[in-house]
C-alpha cells in the first residue's frame, strides 16, 4: 500500500511540474488494440471520462468500427463528447482479423502513420486540441506516436495484473531458461512468479497458445517490443482490483488498478460490442426462479467442432437445468445446423439460445445461478462483480490465467477435465454443475469476493482514490 501511494506522490508532483499550457478542455484519443475483449473496457473507460467532462475520439480499426457502430442500440450516446472515429489495418476486406500475427503486422506498418495524420487532422480543426493518449498496452505503437507528438500518454491495462506482470517478467524467464529467446517453451512446467499468484503452465503462456507456432513467436516479439513502449506512459492504469491481486500488484507497483471498470457502477449501459445484444433474453430471465439458470457464453474467440458443441448441448439438456445459452453464428466451424438432432424442441421449455447477449445485464439477474464461461478477463470480472460462482471453459491466451485466479486463488469456480481425445463430455460437464451448484460454499466465497471486488469502486475504494488522482492529473 505504501508503494502505491508513492507511486501517486509521483504522478501528482510530475502533474505540478508539468509546464503544459492548460487546454480550454482534455482531448483524449482512446486506441484500443483491435479485439473484443480489448475494445470493451477501454470504452468503458472513455465513458467514465466522458462524464468527467473530457471529450474522447474512440479509434477502431475500419473493420472493428463498423461492427460497433451497427451493434449501437442507441447512437445517440456518442454524439456529444465521445466520437467513434476508424483508421485502416493494414489487410484486405477479405483476409481474417483472427489470424493475430498477420493482424500485428499488418497494424505495425500502417496505423502509426495514420494514427499521426488523424492527430495533425483534429490539431489543425476548431475543436480543443489533442492533450493525451490513452493506447491498450498492448497498442504500444500508439504511445510512440504521442510521444513524438509531445502528448500525454497513458498506457491501458484491461487484463489481469498478473498477466502484465508475466509480460514484464520476459527477460528474467530467459534468462533462467524457462522459455527460450523466440517465445518458445522448451519443456513443459508448472510456476508461479511469485507466492498466493495463479499458477501457470509454461505452454499455457500467453503467447504460447495463440495460433500455429509463426503467430506465436510473432505475437511474444510484441509483448517484448511493448516492454520498451509502455515506459513512455506516464500512468499504466489497470482494469482490476488491489485486493483481488494483491501478489501482481506488489511485483509491479507501476500498474495502477482502476477496476473493475462496469457500466453498472456508473448507473449507464456497457458499448462496444461486435454484435447486436438481444435483449429479450432479460424477460426471460425474469420468468425463471431465483438462482436457477446456468448463464453459458464463450466470449468473441472461441470456436468449437461439432463433437464438441454437441456434447455442451446434451450436457445442458442433461442437467434438467433452465439455461441461457450465447451461441454465436460463428461459434462452429461447420455452417450445417449445429445442434443434435431435435435438440431446440426437447428444450424449448427451459433453455434460451441468443446470438449475443447483454451481459452486465445478465450476470446481476437474480435468477443467474452460474456462469459458465471461457474466462475473459472482463466476463471474469462481470462474473465476480456480481458474485456468480464459475464453471471454468478457457480456450487461448490468458484465460488459463484467469481460470488459475477463478479456481485455485479466489476458490469461486471449477475446472473441467478433457477425456483422452480432448473432449469435455457431458457426463463431466453435469457433474460439475451438480458439484458447484450442490456446494453452497462456492457461492459464500463468490459473494465475498463480490464485497471486496466493488467496495474498490466506491468513494474511499482503493480504485476509486486512483481513478480520482488521475482525473485530476488529466484535468491538470
Amino acid at each position: 500500500m505504501i508503494r502505491f501511494r508513492n507511486h501517486i506522490r509521483k504522478h501528482l508532483k510530475a502533474r505540478k511540474e508539468n509546464s503544459r499550457t492548460k487546454m480550454s478542455n482534455t482531448h483524449i484519443i482512446a486506441v484500443p488494440f483491435p479485439a473484443q475483449g480489448h475494445v470493451i473496457p477501454l470504452m468503458e473507460l472513455s465513458q467514465c471520462l466522458v462524464n468527467h467532462g473530457f471529450t474522447v475520439t474512440f479509434v477502431n480499426t475500419e473493420y472493428n468500427h463498423k461492427r460497433v457502430v451497427n451493434a449501437l442500440a442507441d447512437e445517440s450516446q456518442f454524439t456529444d463528447r465521445i466520437h467513434l472515429v476508424s483508421l485502416p489495418d493494414g489487410l484486405e476486406p477479405w483476409e481474417d482479423r483472427n489470424e493475430l500475427g498477420q493482424l500485428c503486422e499488418a497494424i505495425q506498418r500502417i496505423m502509426p502513420g495514420k494514427l499521426e495524420e488523424l492527430i495533425e487532422k483534429i490539431n489543425e480543426g476548431k475543436g480543443d486540441k489533442v492533450t493525451c493518449v490513452i493506447a491498450d498496452e498492448s497498442s504500444g505503437w500508439a504511445l510512440e506516436v504521442a510521444e513524438k507528438q509531445n502528448i500525454r500518454r497513458v498506457a491501458f491495462w484491461p487484463a489481469a495484473a498478473a498477466l502484465l506482470a508475466l509480460q514484464f517478467s520476459i527477460p528474467k524467464l530467459i534468462h533462467e531458461g524457462i522459455i527460450n529467446d523466440d517465445g518458445t517453451v522448451p519443456r513443459s512446467q508448472i510456476m508461479q512468479l511469485a507466492p498466493n499468484m495463479p499458477t501457470m503452465k509454461t505452454a499455457d503462456f500467453v503467447w504460447a497458445c495463440i495460433g500455429d507456432l509463426t503467430t506465436q513467436k510473432i505475437v511474444f516479439q510484441v509483448m517484448v517490443r511493448n516492454n520498451k513502449t509502455v515506459k513512455l506512459a506516464e500512468w499504466i492504469v489497470c482494469n482490476s482490483a488491489y485486493e483481488l491481486e494483491l501478489a501482481a500488484f506488489a511485483m509491479a507497483p507501476e500498474m495502477l488498478p482502476i477496476g473493475p471498470l462496469l457500466a453498472s457502477s456508473r448507473l449507464g449501459n456497457s458499448a462496444g460490442y461486435f454484435w447486436p445484444q438481444d435483449s429479450t433474453c432479460l424477460q426471460w430471465l425474469d420468468q425463471q426462479p431465483a438462482c436457477s439458470v446456468i448463464y453459458v457464453a464463450f466470449g468473441s474467440f472461441t470456436v468449437f467442432d461439432r463433437t464438441q458443441f454437441q456434447e455442451l448441448a446434451l450436457a445442458l439438456e442433461l442437467s434438467q437445468r433452465p439455461f441461457l445459452w450465447v451461441v454465436r453464428p460463428d461459434i462452429t466451424d461447420k455452417r450445417s445446423d449445429p445442434y443434435p438432432e431435435g435438440y431446440q424442441d426437447r428444450v424449448a421449455s427451459r433453455g434460451l439460445m441468443v446470438g449475443w447477449a447483454p451481459q452486465q445485464k445478465v450476470l446481476a439477474h437474480p435468477s443467474i445461478a452460474c456462469f459458465l464461461s471461457h474466462c475473459g478477463w472482463n466476463s471474469t470480472m462481470e462474473g465476480v462483480s456480481n458474485g456468480v460462482p464459475f464453471l471454468c471453459w478457457p480456450y487461448f491466451a490468458d484465460q488459463f490465467l484467469n481460470e488459475s485466479y477463478i479456481c485455485d486463488v479466489w476458490k469461486v469456480g471449477l475446472k473441467f477435465n478433457k477425456n483422452e481425445s480432448g473432449i469435455i463430455p457431458q457426463e463431466e460437464i453435469n457433474k460439475k454443475v451438480e458439484q458447484l451448484l450442490g456446494d453452497e460454499n462456492f457461492k459464500v466465497r463468490a459473494s465475498k469476493l463480490k464485497e471486496m471486488a466493488m467496495t474498490n469502486t466506491k468513494e474511499g475504494g482503493q480504485s476509486h482514490r486512483i481513478f480520482k488522482n488521475f482525473i485530476e492529473w488529466m484535468k491538470a
